[in-house]
C-alpha cells in the first residue's frame, strides 16, 4: 500500500492549465498516481497507509526560489523555517558571482569576509569542503530543503586573478574555464556573476563570453546580476543579451528590476528589449521578489576603484581621510558603479544589520536620518558604519517602483526569486514573505496574476530553466516536492516590522514526499539534498 493520499485537492499543477479536483498518491518520494474527480465520479478511491483531506487547499508542487543566499544558512540552521514555512522546496544558491566554491584557504577567507553582510562571517560553519561537488556532498547530509548550486564567477577570479583591476592572462583565462568545467562536472547548474560587485565586475565582457561557452556546452545557465540597475540599465540588460547572444548560453537575469528615479515607468522598455531577444530565438529567463525596496551591503555602493584588492584594501582606503574624501565625491556627485551609476541618496539607505553588536542602534534608521540626530554629514555615519563593522553592514535601498514590478511579473519568463538575506537584526522581508506574497497580494488582492499563471512562475517554469524533468509540476513520476495552501489565506506574515513573521496558509509542505511543514509548523524532517545538473 502507498505511504500517503492527498484527497480532494485543488490542484494547480504548475504548468498554467486550468485547477482541477483530484486525489494525489505519493510513495517512496514521488507522485504515482493523480486521480482527478475521484469522489464525483463515484469510482474507487485510491488507498494509502495516512489520508489528508485537502478540502479547500490547493495542492501545487513546490516553490523554488530561484535567487536565493542560503548558502550558509541551509548548514547553520536544521530549521530553516524562513524558506521551509513559505512551501519553498527548492533553492538555488551561489548568486551574485560570490560565494564559498571553488576556493583554496586564502579565497574563502576573503569571500567570508567579503560576503559577510549576506551570510554572516561563518565561524559557526566547518568549511570542510574546496570544491563545488565537495560543498554538494555537504548539502547530501541533509538540509531542511533542496538546493541547486551556480559557479559564482567572482569567486573564480578572486582564486586565479585576484581582487585587482585587471584583465585575464591567457593562462588565467584557461585556469577559470577549467574551474567552471569542472564545477558543471560536479553538478552546478550554471554560472552567476555580480556585476556591480568586485572582484566579478572587473571582467570585460571577452572574458565573461569566454566562460559563458563554457556553461553551453554542458547545456547551463548564465545568471547576471548586471552591471547596473540604474543610470544605463537599460543598456547593461543589452550587454547581457548580446554577451550569451555571442557565446550560445541561456541567459537568466538575476532580480530584473527597474529601479530609481531615472527609471520609474520604463519596465515596458525592458519587457519590448527581452521580447525582441526572445523572437531571434534567445533563450531568456528573469526573476524578480514582489517588494520595491532592494537590499545588498552598505560596502556594495563603493565605486569600484575603491573595492579593488579586496576587503582589507578597502578598509585601509576608508581609514585614510583624503582617499575616503575621494569615495564620498563619487558616491554623493558622481554615482558611483557600486551605485548602479547614480549619486546616493541617503534618505533611501536604511540599515538592516550589523555585525558589531555596538552599532545596533543604527538598525532601523536611514543614514540621513542618522546623521541628522547625531549633526553629522551622512557620509560620515556611513564611513562610521563601514569602518567599525569591517564592511558587514547591510541595508535595504528604496528606490523601487510599484508599476515597474507589476508589468514584470506578468512577463512570460517571469519566475519568482526572493533574493533574500536572511542575515540582520531588521532584514528585507522578502526573505521570508516573497512567495505567499505573490499568491496573497498579488493574486488574490490585485488579481495582477491568475493563481494558476502564478504558481506556473513560481514551480513549472524555474524547474524547466533548471532542465528537472522531474520537478515543478504535479504529475505522475514527479518527485513529491508539494506544498498544500489555503488560497483564501495565504499570505506572508513578514512585514517591514517585523521581517522574520512566518507567512499563514501553508499548512502542509513536501519535500521528497516527507513533510517539513505538517499543520502549520516545521518538523525535524532534514529532506532536502543537492539537485544536481541534469547531463545532455
Amino acid at each position: 500500500m502507498e505511504n500517503l493520499v492527498i484527497r480532494d485537492a485543488d490542484v494547480v499543477d504548475g504548468s498554467g492549465a486550468a485547477s482541477y479536483r483530484a486525489d494525489v498518491v505519493i510513495d517512496d518520494g514521488r507522485i504515482v498516481s493523480v486521480v482527478k474527480e475521484a469522489a464525483a465520479a463515484g469510482c474507487q478511491r485510491p488507498q494509502a497507509m495516512r489520508e489528508l483531506d485537502a478540502e479547500g487547499l490547493v495542492l501545487a508542487p513546490g516553490f523554488i526560489d530561484m535567487h536565493a543566499h542560503s548558502d550558509l544558512a541551509l548548514l547553520r540552521d536544521t530549521d530553516h523555517s524562513a524558506k521551509a514555512a513559505q512551501g519553498v522546496t527548492l533553492e538555488v544558491l551561489g548568486q551574485d558571482g560570490l560565494s564559498y566554491a571553488p576556493v583554496d584557504d586564502r579565497t574563502l577567507g576573503e569571500v567570508r569576509r567579503a560576503i559577510a553582510g549576506w551570510n554572516g562571517p561563518g565561524d559557526d560553519i566547518d568549511f570542510d569542503w574546496r570544491s563545488v561537488g565537495e560543498y554538494l556532498d555537504r548539502l547530501d547530509r541533509g538540509i531542511a530543503v533542496n538546493a541547486a548550486y551556480l559557479i559564482p564567477q567572482g569567486t573564480v577570479r578572486a582564486l586565479v586573478v585576484g581582487w585587482e583591476d585587471r584583465e585575464a592572462t591567457p593562462r588565467e583565462l584557461d585556469r577559470m574555464r577549467q574551474l567552471v568545467a569542472e564545477g558543471l562536472e560536479q553538478g552546478a547548474v550554471g554560472l552567476s556573476s555580480g556585476l556591480t560587485y568586485t572582484p566579478g565586475m572587473y571582467a570585460k565582457d571577452a572574458e565573461l563570453t569566454e566562460l559563458c561557452r563554457v556553461v553551453a556546452r554542458y547545456g547551463g545557465y548564465y545568471c547576471p546580476h548586471h552591471r547596473s540597475y540604474g543610470a544605463g540599465a537599460l543598456e547593461a540588460y543589452a550587454e547581457m543579451v548580446e554577451l550569451t547572444r555571442q557565446a550560445g548560453c541561456a541567459l537568466h537575469l538575476a532580480h530584473a528590476t527597474m529601479n530609481f528615479g531615472v527609471n520609474e515607468g520604463r519596465a515596458p522598455q525592458l519587457l519590448a528589449l527581452l521580447d525582441d531577444a526572445l523572437a531571434a530565438g534567445a533563450d531568456i529567463t528573469l526573476d524578480t521578489y514582489p517588494y520595491t525596496p532592494g537590499s545588498t551591503t552598505l560596502a556594495a555602493l563603493l565605486p569600484s576603484w575603491a573595492s579593488e584588492g579586496g576587503p582589507e584594501a578597502v578598509l585601509k582606503r576608508l581609514a585614510d581621510d583624503d582617499t575616503a574624501e575621494r569615495i564620498r565625491h563619487h558616491l554623493e556627485v558622481e554615482g558611483s558603479d557600486g551605485c548602479h551609476g547614480v549619486p546616493v541618496e541617503w534618505e533611501t539607505i536604511e540599515v538592516s544589520g550589523v555585525g558589531e553588536a555596538s552599532l545596533a542602534p543604527y538598525v532601523g534608521h536611514t543614514v540621513r536620518a542618522v546623521a541628522a540626530r547625531r549633526g553629522e554629514e551622512p557620509w560620515t555615519v556611513a564611513r562610521r558604519l563601514l569602518t567599525a563593522d569591517r564592511l558587514a553592514t547591510t541595508i535595504l535601498q528604496h528606490v523601487g517602483h510599484e508599476e515597474n514590478v507589476r508589468t514584470i511579473m506578468r512577463h512570460r519568463a517571469h519566475t519568482g526569486g526572493s533574493d533574500g538575506i536572511l542575515q540582520g537584526t531588521k532584514p528585507h522581508p522578502r526573505a521570508y514573505g516573497t512567495f505567499p506574497h505573490y499568491l496573497g497580494h498579488y493574486v488574490r488582492e490585485l488579481g495582477v496574476l491568475s493563481l494558476e499563471e502564478c504558481v506556473a512562475h513560481l514551480t513549472g517554469r524555474p524547474a524547466a530553466r533548471l532542465r528537472l524533468p522531474d520537478r515543478g509540476l504535479v504529475r505522475e513520476g514527479h518527485r513529491a516536492d508539494l506544498v498544500l495552501f489555503d488560497p483564501a489565506t495565504v499570505a506572508a506574515g513578514a512585514t517591514w516590522d517585523e521581517p522574520r513573521r512566518l507567512p499563514q496558509g501553508i499548512p502542509y509542505v513536501l519535500v521528497d514526499g516527507r513533510f517539513v511543514i505538517e499543520d502549520g509548523r516545521r518538523t525535524d524532517v532534514l529532506a532536502g539534498r543537492s539537485v544536481r545538473r541534469t547531463a545532455l
